[in-house]
C-alpha cells in the first residue's frame, strides 16, 4: 500500500540532505554519482528499499567517467531514520554480472576501520584506496550489513543490475552467491578519483535518469555525452525519474529548486550543470494526483521561469556554469503545449542561462514539432529511445561546458 509523506516528513528529509564531504574535497573529482531518494514503495519496478538489508551483501556495478590512480566511495544515509551500520565494504573492477576481476578487489576502510556508522541524515566517504581506473571502466562496489538496516536510502531507476547475497561476500570475486537481482542503487551516492577534469552534471527527471534506455548498456543521454567527451571531463547523471522543478514528491525526489544544492553543487570539482526539468510539472499539474504525485499543482510558464531563475542564481553563486535544456515534445495539447512553448522560447532567447542545449529540436519530428521523431521515440511519446538519447547528447555544444 502506498504511503504518503507528510509535509513535515518532506521538510525533515530536505533538512537531512547530505552535506559535502569535507575530507580532501579539493583533491577529488566525482567520477560517478547518483541522486539519492527516500525509501518508497515500488515505483517503476520492485526494489529492496522499503525492507532494507539484514546479514546481506549488496554488490552494485557503476561506470566511472574519469580516470585516476586512487578511488574512494561515498555513501548516503540521508533518509535513514536511524544510524546505518556498515560492517564491511570493497571495490574492484567489475567482471561479467556480479563477478569482480581477479587481482583487483580492494577492501575499503572508513577512518581506518573496516566498519562504519553513518548517522541518520548523514553521509560518509571511504578512505582512499589504490586502484587505477580508466574513464569508461566499470567498478563493482560491495557493501555488507550484518544487522538490520531498516528502510534504505536509494536511487530508484538505476537502469543497471544490483546483486544481493546472504552473508558477508565483500571479499568474494565470484558471482555465484549473488543470486538475487534488482534495478536500483542502495546507499551508494558517489565514486571519486584523484585527478580528472572538472565535472559536468546532468540534472533533471526521467529523461536524464534514462527511462527506456537499455538495462546495463549505459546508453542514456549522459552516457552518450560522456563518450563524446572521451574522459576529458567526467559526466554525472543526477536525474530522478518523475522529478519536478517546483514541487516535492513522496517517491520522486525533492523539487529541483531545492535538490540542486546537495545533488549537484556539493559534488567535488563540479564546474557545469545541464538542466532539463519542467515536463513533469506541466503534465502532473493537469492530472489527478496519486500518492507519488501529491501535491498536483497546476503551473504556468511564469512559474517555471521563476524556478529556472532560482537554479541559475544558485549555480552562479557557487561559480558553476549552467546550461538550459529545452523541454522535449510530449504530445501535449492546448494550454499545456502553450506553457512548454513559452518556456522553451525563454530558454533559447533570454540569455539568462550561460548556454542552451536545444534538446527539443534535436529529437522533434520535423513535420510535427510537438511530437518526438518516430525513430527516436521509445513508444510512449515522451521518453526517447537510445537513438534519441544519442541525438540529445549530440545537441550539446562541448565548447559551452
Amino acid at each position: 500500500m502506498w504511503k504518503i509523506a507528510t509535509a513535515a516528513a518532506l521538510t525533515a528529509a530536505m533538512t537531512a540532505a547530505p552535506a559535502p564531504v569535507s575530507a580532501e574535497t579539493g583533491r577529488w573529482t566525482a567520477a560517478w554519482a547518483s541522486a539519492v531518494q527516500q525509501p518508497s514503495p515500488d515505483v517503476w519496478y520492485p526494489t529492496w528499499a522499503e525492507k532494507g538489508f539484514s546479514d546481506q551483501s549488496v554488490r552494485q556495478v557503476v561506470k566511472v567517467t574519469a580516470a585516476g590512480p586512487t578511488v574512494r566511495i561515498r555513501l548516503s544515509n540521508a533518509y535513514g531514520g536511524t544510524p546505518l551500520r556498515l560492517t564491511g565494504a570493497s571495490v574492484g573492477r567489475a567482471g561479467a554480472g556480479a563477478a569482480v576481476r581477479a587481482g583487483t578487489l580492494r577492501p575499503l576502510t572508513f577512518a581506518r576501520s573496516v566498519s562504519a556508522t553513518i548517522p541518520a541524515g548523514g553521509q560518509a566517504a571511504s578512505d582512499p584506496v589504490r586502484l587505477a581506473v580508466k574513464a569508461g571502466e566499470r567498478l563493482a562496489v560491495t557493501l555488507y550489513f550484518q544487522g538490520d538496516t531498516g528502510p534504505s536510502t536509494y536511487h530508484n531507476l538505476a537502469q543497471a543490475t544490483s546483486y544481493r547475497a546472504s552473508g558477508n561476500h565483500t571479499g568474494d570475486t565470484g558471482a555465484a552467491a549473488f543470486a538475487e537481482t534488482n534495478s536500483s542503487w542502495f546507499y551508494l551516492s558517489g565514486v571519486d578519483v584523484h585527478g580528472g577534469g572538472a565535472a559536468v552534471a546532468t540534472f533533471g527527471d526521467s529523461i536524464t535518469d534514462g527511462y527506456a534506455a537499455t538495462q546495463d548498456a549505459d546508453d542514456r543521454y549522459p552516457d552518450a555525452l560522456a563518450r563524446r567527451l572521451g574522459g576529458r571531463r567526467p559526466v554525472l547523471n543526477l536525474g530522478i525519474a518523475g522529478n519536478r522543478l517546483l514541487n516535492d514528491s513522496a517517491c520522486l525526489g525533492e523539487r529541483g529548486v531545492e535538490r540542486l544544492r546537495w545533488d549537484v553543487l556539493d559534488q567535488p570539482h563540479i564546474k557545469t550543470v545541464i538542466v532539463l526539468e519542467g515536463i513533469n510539472d506541466i503534465l502532473l499539474g493537469m492530472r489527478e494526483p496519486t500518492p507519488c504525485t501529491t501535491p498536483a499543482v497546476k503551473v504556468g510558464a511564469d512559474d517555471l521561469i521563476a524556478g529556472f531563475r532560482q537554479l541559475i542564481r544558485a549555480a552562479h553563486a557557487r561559480g558553476v556554469r549552467i546550461v538550459g535544456g529545452t523541454i522535449l515534445p510530449a504530445e501535449l495539447t492546448g494550454e499545456a503545449e502553450a506553457v512548454r512553448d513559452t518556456v522553451n522560447t525563454w530558454i533559447r532567447t533570454s540569455g539568462e542561462f550561460d548556454a542552451v542545449a536545444d534538446f527539443e529540436r534535436a529529437v522533434a519530428d520535423p513535420t510535427a514539432p510537438d511530437r518526438i521523431r518516430p525513430a527516436f521515440d521509445s513508444g510512449d511519446h515522451l521518453h526517447p529511445n537510445p537513438a534519441g538519447y544519442r541525438a540529445m547528447a549530440d545537441a550539446v555544444d562541448l565548447r559551452t561546458l
